[in-house]
C-alpha cells in the first residue's frame, strides 16, 4: 500500500460503487483515517489496472487479478505488500457480491507470491569458538561460571533458549511432571523437553561438561548450600536463587558477545543455528542434525543445507582461481 495521502481529485475520479464501499467501511467499520486512505489508493490502483485492459471494474475476472499481481510483482512490489493490496480488493468485491453487483469474487482464490524465507543467522566457526572460549577474568566468578556454561550448552548442544531455561540441576519428582529437562553429567547427556512436549536426549561434549562442573560447584554458594530454600531446582538461576527466564538469558548472552568483541550481537537461537550449520558442514549427516535439533520434519532441517552451500560458495569464490574476477 502507498503512503500518499488521499486527495479530493482521487475521490472524484473513483467509480461510484467504490465510493459507496468506502463510505460503508468508514461508517460501518469505523476505519481509521489512515486505513481508509490506503483502501482508497489501492482501489484507485485497481481501477487504473481495469482501465488499462479496457474492462469495467465490476466485470474483472480472476485472470485479470492474477495479471495485475504479476505486474506488481515484476515491478518490485513485495509479497507482503501485494497481500495487503489483495486484502483490500477482496473486501471490496465481497461487499459488491453482497450488494448483488457481481456473481462471484474474482479475488477470492488469488494469493500473493510467497516471500522468500530468510536464512537463519549463524556465526562463523571462528566467532562461535571465540565466544565459547571467552573468559571474562574481571567478572564475578559466580556469574562468569554460569554464563560460560550457558554458552557451552547453547552452542555445544543446539538447545532452544526455552529448553535451556527449563533444565533442572538434578531430576526430581516434579521434573518430568512439569515438563522440565535435566543434565546427566555421568552419562554425558542432556535430557530436553522440547517443542510439542517431545523429549529428546543430546550428547554433552567435554567442553560443556567441564563448564557445567565448574558452574555446579559454585551454584549453591551464595544461598548457603544446595538444600537452601532460597535456591530453585533450576540448573541456571539468578542472584536471588530463582530460575533464569528466557529473556534474562537473551540479555546475558548479548552482553557476553559484546564483551567477547563480536561485531554481531548474539542471541540464543543464533547459537542453535551455528550448532546445526557447523555440525552439518563437518558431517554432512542431515538426519543426525534433525535428531539433535528435535525437528519433527526434515524439511525444517534442510534450511541448513542452504547455509552449508552458502559457506562452500564463499570458500569457492575466495579460493578457486577460476572464480576470481580479473582485476
Amino acid at each position: 500500500m502507498s503512503d500518499t495521502p488521499t486527495t479530493a481529485t482521487t475521490l472524484e475520479t473513483l467509480d461510484p460503487h467504490v465510493l459507496r464501499y468506502l463510505e460503508h467501511v468508514r461508517v460501518e467499520k469505523r476505519l481509521a483515517a489512515r486505513t481508509l486512505t490506503l483502501y482508497t489508493l489501492d482501489l484507485e490502483k485497481l481501477a487504473q489496472f481495469a482501465a488499462g485492459v479496457g474492462v469495467p471494474l465490476l466485470q474483472l475476472q480472476t485472470a485479470h487479478i492474477r495479471r495485475f499481481v504479476a505486474q506488481m510483482h515484476s515491478g518490485g512490489r513485495s509479497g507482503r505488500g501485494i497481500a495487503l493490496i489483495l486484502s483490500g480488493w477482496r473486501g471490496f468485491f465481497t461487499w459488491a457480491g453482497r450488494q448483488g453487483l457481481i456473481p462471484h469474487n474474482p479475488v477470492q482464490d488469488v494469493r500473493a507470491p510467497k516471500a522468500p524465507k530468510p536464512l537463519p543467522k549463524a556465526l562463523g566457526v571462528d566467532d562461535a569458538v571465540r565466544l565459547a572460549e571467552f573468559d571474562n577474568t574481571g567478572a564475578d566468578p559466580w556469574l562468569e561460571a554460569r554464563d560460560a556454561a550457558m554458552v557451552e550448552l547453547l552452542y555445544g548442544c543446539g538447545l532452544r533458549v526455552g529448553e535451556l531455561a527449563g533444565l533442572d540441576a538434578t531430576p526430581n519428582a516434579d521434573t518430568q511432571r512439569l515438563g522440565r529437562g535435566w543434565i546427566d553429567l555421568q552419562a554425558g547427556e542432556a535430557h530436553v523437553f522440547g517443542k510439542g512436549s517431545k523429549r529428546r536426549s543430546v550428547p554433552v561434549g567435554s567442553a560443556a561438561t567441564t563448564a557445567l562442573q565448574a558452574w555446579l560447584a559454585l551454584r549453591p554458594t551464595p544461598f548457603g548450600g544446595a538444600g537452601s530454600a532460597r535456591l530453585d531446582t533450576a540448573l541456571f538461576v539468578g542472584q536471588r536463587g530463582a530460575r533464569l527466564t528466557a529473556q534474562s538469558i537473551w540479555l546475558r548472552l548479548r552482553q557476553r558477545s559484546q564483551q567477547a568483541g563480536l561485531t554481531t550481537p548474539v542471541h540464543p537461537h543464533m547459537l542453535r543455528h551455528s550448532f546445526a550449520s557447523h555440525l552439518l558442514q563437518s558431517s554432512g549427516d542431515l538426519r543426525a542434525v534433525q535428531e539433535l535439533l528435535g525437528h519433527a520434519n526434515i524439511t525444517t532441517t534442510q534450511v541448513y543445507t542452504r547455509l552449508d552451500f552458502q559457506h562452500l560458495a564463499k570458500v569457492y569464490d575466495a579460493a578457486h582461481p577460476r572464480a576470481r574476477k580479473k582485476s
